[in-house]
Formats: C-alpha cells, structure tokens, sequence
C-alpha cells in the first residue's frame, strides 16, 4: 500500500464579504480534491487542543500523528531541528523574522517575502554586531531565521506572532515577561542597524519593501518525538519548503526530500512536489507527506483571490497528476487531504477551527459527500476532537 499526505497549509477558511458569503475553497475550482471527496471519506479534525494557539506547529504535529499536549514545546525548536541546529538544555530557540515595521506599525511580517540570499546577509550583520556568547543568529529561508539564547527562563517570555498583528501598532505585542528587556534591546538595536543596510537600500530603490526590524516569537526548549516508523510501521519521507514542517519530519525520522525550486511562496515548484513524491513512493517508501505553503501565504495577505488561485494550483499540478498516476500503476494507494489549521482571509491570520479533510483509499469505503470544501462536509459525521488521531484512522482504513 502506498500512502500520500497532501497538506495544502491554512486552505480552509471562513466566508468573506468578498467571494459572495463563500470560503475560497467553495469558490475554487479544484476537481481532483473533489474527486476524491466523492470516491471516500470526508470529515473535521480539530488539529489545535484546546488553549493552544492556531499555528502549523500546533497542527502539523496533529497531521503528523503527535499529540502537541505531549511533545510541542514551542515552534521555534521544531525549526531549528530542521537546520540541524543542536539545542542544549539550557538553550531556548526563538524565531526571529525580518519583517517590515513603519510608524511603529506592523505592515509585513516578510518583507515582501524577501530572498533568502538577500535575508541572510541581514542577519550576518546582525551576527556581527548584536550576538554574543548568550545570542547566535542562524540565517534559514527567506524572512523565517532562529535565535538560540542561553538560558531557560526564556522559554517563560510572552511573545506575538507577527503575522497576528498586521496593520497594528507593535508597541503593545513587544516581548513581555523574563528575558523581555534583552529581547526588546536586541529589536530596538536591529532598526538602527538594518535601516541603512546595503541589501534594504536596493529593495527600496526597486520598490519593494526593506526588512528593517528582526521580531522574536514561538520560542521553546528542544523537542523530541518518537520515530514515526516505530510508532506506525512505515517508512516515511516529507517535501515541503518550510523548515517547521521538515523540522517535524526530521524529529519523527522522516527522510526530507530535496525538490528544487519550491520556495514556500507562489512560485513554488508544484509539479517538482508531485514528481519527487512518486518517485519517492515508488523506491521503498510507504508513505510520503507533501506540505504547500501558499494558501496560508494568500490567507496572511487578505487575497481571496490569490488564496482560491493557490487552491486550484494545489489540485492542478499536485492532487490530479498524483492521483493520475497512482491510478495508472495500478497498486493499492491512499491518499489524505487535510490542512493544519484554517487560515482566515478576512482576519489574515489563522483560527483555532477544526479543519476539513478528504480520506481516499482506493476500493474503499465512501459517503455521500460530493465536493471538498467546508459547506459540502458540514454535516460529515466522521469527527476527531483530537486531531492527531486522523494519521492512525487514515492508516487503520487500509490495514
């Protein structure tokens, strides 16, 4: 049996003012999902527990089959795992963006979603400048980096996602709490030493938008996760373009699969996605896991459109072309459509909503649920209130 895993992240929403009253899902044309909504088994999953806030760490833990109540101990650590980046006992991981702040506002938590080269020469000055024995910056993809400080009472600072406060003024979301005053420092000192960067002074000449500020959030200790082969019997292998989804991986001993070109963004290599992916499936692997991040990048910025585009990219050059040839091999397969957490249009963030998800399995069981998108699953009554037990019902299926 070969198993696939399609996390198209934060694709579910609520309905806009802007699509009619519907969610981009209703409105977006993706017949592949469909399809395999209804040839299987629709449902809800609530992969965020109850007092912990909506995030891909949260709920791709749940995807993946961990219970965060037991193994999440912050975003930040699960990023750093997937840089290679040993934390000690004493080390708490923050991430650390690059982010645009104008007036003391919030305008983008990416800067444009600045290039990854031009990102990490940022932070080796801020390396060179504002580190020290207790403070090293590592560079990672695009605007998303990692702060490691030596200490455990950081792991108790309270602190905001950037992308939760767009539009906003900052000085209410800054670092509170122990080790808050270093931290605010180290922000502080970052405006005056990026705002004259060579690299931010080309961007604005270029019209785009500089990363003149660093912002530190999802902190936590080093995380450990019991390998997925021992936990459910399969050799596993991840594709995503994030480092909090391959960090997961590489904590649960996921084989990470190297795709050029995906990005994390638009411009991703979708059909890279699809192509590493069976071939991955078809030399020993039982089970591969791909994770798209541009939904949840639509959703963060308040584009409908841009958000059902992604969607209908998802289906087009991932969901059909997969499902296509796996139905041509002609072996038994299952695949599983779920997102992390919904993301919301409207609000720009993430919400803490079950999530719908579509469960294939070929000459298996099926309901009456004709399309793969929130109001056609409202009344599905297969339910998980505790998510990360869709990875074993979607296995238990086919077994």
């Amino acid at each position: 049996m070969k198993y696939l895993v399609i996390i198209p992240d934060g694709i579910g929403d609520r309905p806009t003012e802007a699509l009619g009253g519907k969610t981009p899902l209703e409105v977006a044309r993706h017949p592949h999902m469909d399809a395999i909504a209804q040839q299987g088994i629709t449902g809800w999953a609530h992969t965020i527990p109850s007092g912990f806030a909506p995030g891909s760490d949260v709920g791709c833990m749940s995807v993946f089959g961990y219970d965060p109540r037991k193994h999440h101990t912050g975003r930040a650590p699960l990023e750093a795992a997937a840089q290679g980046i040993i934390l000690k006992d004493a080390d708490v991981a923050f991430r650390c963006n690059t982010l645009t702040v104008s007036d003391g506002v919030m305008i983008d938590h990416s800067a444009d979603h600045i290039t990854t080269e031009e990102s990490s020469q940022l932070i080796q000055a801020v390396n060179e400048k504002l580190a020290s024995k207790e403070m090293r910056f590592y560079p990672g993809v695009s605007y998303r980096h990692i702060l490691v400080a030596q200490g455990e009472a950081f792991s108790q600072t309270r602190c905001t996602p950037p992308h939760d406060i767009l539009d906003r003024p900052i000085a209410s979301f800054l670092p509170s709490g122990p080790g808050s005053e270093l931290l605010k420092k180290l922000m502080q000192e970052s405006v005056e030493l990026l705002k004259d960067h060579s690299v931010n002074k080309k961007r604005m000449a270029a019209g785009k938008r500089p990363a003149n500020m660093l912002w530190f959030w999802g902190q936590g200790k080093a995380t450990n996760l019991p390998p997925f082969q021992k936990t459910y019997g399969l050799k596993a292998a991840c594709i995503s373009a994030v480092d909090i989804v391959r960090g997961i991986g590489v904590l649960a001993g996921f084989q990470i699969l190297k795709v050029p070109g995906i990005t994390g963004y638009f411009d991703t290599n979708y059909k890279g996605k699809a192509e590493y992916a069976l071939k991955a499936l078809n030399e020993g692997f039982d089970l591969v896991l791909i994770h798209v991040e541009s939904t949840d990048e639509a959703g963060h910025m308040g584009d409908a459109k841009k958000k059902i585009q992604a969607i209908e990219d998802v289906d087009r050059l991932i969901v059909g072309p997969v499902l296509q040839q796996l139905q041509q091999e002609g072996g038994p397969f299952s695949i599983l459509i779920v997102c992390d957490h919904p993301t919301s249009t409207a609000l720009k963030t993430h919400i803490a909503k079950p999530v719908p998800f579509a469960l294939y399995t070929q000459g298996g069981p099926r309901d009456e649920v004709a399309a793969f998108h929130e109001s056609a699953i409202a009344n599905s009554t297969v339910q998980f209130t505790e998510g990360f037990e869709l990875m074993g019902y979607f296995l238990q299926r086919t077994r």
